[in-house]
Order: structure tokens, then C-alpha cells, then sequence
């Protein structure tokens, strides 16, 4: 079926039943802690995954976060605020930091964690692993967490389905690519996603780095190697790109797992691949750009968190990638779009985009721009990152209040996925 051709009475719909009667359903069963797993036409459930309703409810990273995650956000915001304030600055700056971990040995991550107490890991890579494994694995790495730091980790990984997808083989059936997720009506894509999504929540993945908010116009196409090459992208207009990321944004919070809009301001007209060149630039994108309609949408949907890409937008801020720019950062998504929410970069590790600043300076950079979470698919960054935030918030106060403040995002984006609270 081309793209934007609906299935009659899909959006608005999940099988026979309207979405505000499934909603109504599913939010009281959810209040009387009954675990809810909406599933389209080709649904599964979480024992499919090996996953059951005790075991999700066994600690707080299988705790439901649902879209808005425990509490009022103002409450949240309170207790992220007065766990933060007892860090010294050496732990308020470890959970600045995502650290990627190969997913194939993700036990490689406990002597990081041990030694920096970093804020996440992300898992990187491609696995076949079975969900009891993975679920066992990452349950180690958040034990050691809670032990070092006395808080949970962020659990991220790249699930977006066609080349992108991190996790696959029997517990994790392959998901289409976003191209053909945008030919799917809105009550089929909802209920996929939320199946596909309660999987992840099944093993402790707390955070899954999509959906690709990306406009990549049709006389770009494959043209556009970081997305449009791997038909990353919903569409190729605003319109029906933004449509899709809400739906998406609403079925994965909706199954327990944070969002994370991606690739601010947009990956959709570059012509070459930050994590493996440099130069790659958009000289099209404005403050007022039609392209960011899938970004305030998604926004707009409650996404946790947002990515910023390592792109250069001359329009915008003509010195700085986005991820070291407080024009982009600071005044467009913060300001202009009103985000609240957490802010990662794309990998700041290996990228070639970025392979000119030092690695520690990388992380700075990113945090005095405004950013939250610098990521890195190295373990061997955590040290650099680390080191580097810890020195320039002990020579600079501005720069340590934004450690505070982004410590502190990080942390409300932690009770909001269930990992912590101030309860008792």
C-alpha cells in the first residue's frame, strides 16, 4: 500500500474499538497493577518474549513508567531535585554520562560502572541473545549500580526495527523498517509498537533510542546516508512523519519504556553520515522549518528525551555541530519548543564528526550547550568524560550549576521510568 494511503478507520482505532476505550480500559487495569499489552493484527504478547507479569514487577526497573511515569511532573521534579543535592559534584556529573557496552558481552560494563558511576549504559551492537540472558545480564548491571551509586541506571539501545534493530532472533522477532511502519494505519502501528515495546521493557531496557524523527524529502531518498540509505525515516513529509512519531512515542511509553526523538534538528537533507564523516550539514534548516513539526509533535506526545545530532545547521548556529550548540540546544528545542525533558547526544565516542575535539571536552561541550547526556559508545570514554565534567565544574560555578540542573534531569528521568523514587 503506498505511503499515506490509510487502512479505513485505522487511525483512531485498535482493532474493532476505539482508542479512548482501550485507553479508558488499559488506565484502570494499570492503576490496579495489572500489566496491559495492547497488540495489533500481528500481536504478541510478553510471555512470547519469555517475559510474565511477575517477574515485570519484580523490582522498579520492571515497574510500569507508563507514558508520564510515577507522580506529577512538578512532584518528580521535587524529588530529582533533593536526591541531586545530597551529590557531591564528582556523582552528579557521573550521571551525565551513557556509555555503550558491546550487547554481546554487556558484563564488560561492571568495572565502569564500579569505578565511575556513570548514569547509563548504552547497549551496542547486534544480538541474538534470548530474553532470559538478556534480562539476567542487565539485572547485573543494575545491581552493581545500585551498589556503587545507590541509583539505577538508564538502560538504552537502538530498536527501531529494518537495519536498525539491536535485539533480534526468537524473543525478538524482526520489526519492518520505519518506511514500511509509515504504510501501517495508526491503530495497527500503535499496537505493534506497544508489543514490540513490551518486550523491551520485559529485560530492563528502560530507554530505546527512537523513533527517527527525521524528514527525508522524496527527491532526497537514499541519497541521504544516515537515513533515508537504511529507510530509517516514517515519511517524507512533516505531516505524516510527525503523525507516526506521536503514535510511536505513545505505544512505547505507553508498554513502560522511555522515547527519544531523534536527530534534532534533523538528519533528513545531509548528504554524508556523521559517525563516519565529517562535514555532513544542512543549509536548508531554520528555527521555523516545517521539518521540526515531527520533533514538537513527538514533544507534544511526552517524549522522555531528545538526541541531537552532530550535523552543522548554518542557519541555526553556522560555528557549532548541534550538540555543541546552545542556539540549538538552549534557545530552538528548549526555548522555542518548550522541551523540559531530557537531553542526550548522538555518540560522541567513535563519530567522526567529533573526532577533532578531545574526548573530554566532547562531553563539556555538549553539557555547557545545554545538553544533559553525553553518549558514547566506548567504555573507554567514561574516564575522559568523567574526569573532564568533574574539572570544569570545580574552575567554573555556571558550569557547575548546569552539571546540577542536568543531573538533576537525569535523575526525574529516572523516577519517571521507575527507577528510583523519594517514597519512604
Amino acid at each position: 500500500m503506498p505511503r499515506g494511503t490509510r487502512r479505513p478507520g485505522g487511525r483512531g482505532r485498535i482493532g474493532p474499538f476505539p482508542v479512548w476505550a482501550v485507553v479508558t480500559v488499559a488506565v484502570a487495569l494499570v492503576a490496579a497493577g495489572v500489566v496491559v499489552v495492547v497488540s495489533g493484527s500481528r500481536g504478541g504478547s510478553s510471555r512470547d518474549a519469555g517475559v510474565n507479569s511477575s517477574a515485570a514487577a519484580a523490582s522498579p526497573e520492571q515497574a510500569g513508567a507508563g507514558s508520564q511515569g510515577a507522580g506529577s511532573p512538578s512532584a518528580s521534579a521535587d524529588c530529582a531535585a533533593s536526591l541531586v543535592a545530597k551529590m557531591t559534584v564528582e556523582q552528579q556529573a557521573a550521571q551525565l554520562l551513557m556509555i555503550g557496552t558491546p550487547i554481546a558481552s554487556p558484563l564488560n560494563a561492571t568495572q565502569t560502572i564500579q569505578r565511575y558511576k556513570i548514569g547509563g549504559i548504552f547497549l551496542a551492537g547486534r544480538s541474538s541473545a534470548s530474553a532470559a540472558s538478556m534480562r539476567q545480564a542487565i539485572g547485573q548491571l543494575q545491581e552493581a549500580s545500585r551498589q556503587a551509586s545507590g541509583l539505577a541506571l538508564q538502560i538504552g539501545i537502538d530498536q527501531e526495527g529494518g537495519q536498525v534493530q539491536t535485539l533480534k532472533g526468537t524473543d525478538f522477532p524482526a520489526i519492518p523498517s520505519a518506511v514500511s511502519q509509515g504504510r501501517l494505519d495508526g491503530g495497527t502501528l500503535s499496537g505493534r509498537t506497544a508489543e514490540w515495546a513490551g518486550r523491551l521493557k520485559g529485560i530492563g531496557v528502560t530507554i530505546d533510542l527512537a523513533p527517527v524523527a527525521d524528514v527525508v524529502p522524496a527527491d532526497v531518498g537514499k541519497a541521504n546516508p544516515p537515513i533515508g540509505g537504511f529507510d530509517r525515516q516514517y515519511g517524507s513529509t512533516p505531516d505524516e512523519v510527525a503523525d507516526d512519531v506521536a503514535t510511536v512515542v505513545s505505544a512505547v511509553q505507553g508498554a513502560g519504556v522511555l522515547t527519544t526523538l531523534k536527530h534534532f534538528p534533523g538528519l533528513g537533507r545531509v548528504r554524508v553520515n556523521t559517525d563516519t564523516s565529517t562535514g555532513a550539514h544542512d543549509d536548508l534548516t531554520t528555527a521555523d522549518d516545517p521539518s521540526l513539526r515531527p520533533f514538537s509533535k513527538g514533544i507534544a506526545a511526552g517524549s522522555a528525551a531528545v538526541m541531537i545530532s552532530s550535523a552543522t545547521y548554518p542557519k541555526l548556529d553556522p560555528d557549532n555541530v548541534a550538540a555543541f550548540s546552545a542556539p540549538i540546544v538552549t534557545d530552538l528545542l528548549r526555548g522555542k519548543l518548550g522541551f523540559t525533558g531530557l537531553v542526550l547526544s548522538d555518540d560522541l565516542g567513535a563519530a567522526e564528526a567529533v573526532a577533532s575535539v578531545p574526548v573530554g571536552q566532547r562531553a563539556v561541550r555538549f553539557v555547557k550547550a545545554g545538553g544533559d547526556m553525553a553518549l558514547s559508545v566506548r567504555l573507554s570514554d567514561a574516564a575522559p568524560m568523567s574526569e573532564a565534567l568533574v574539572a570544569a565544574a570545580k574552575s567554573d560555578p555556571a558550569f557547575a550549576a548546569r552539571v546540577t540542573q542536568s543531573a538533576t534531569r537525569v535523575v526525574q528521568s529516572k523516577i519517571r521510568a521507575g527507577l528510583t523514587s523519594c517514597a519512604g
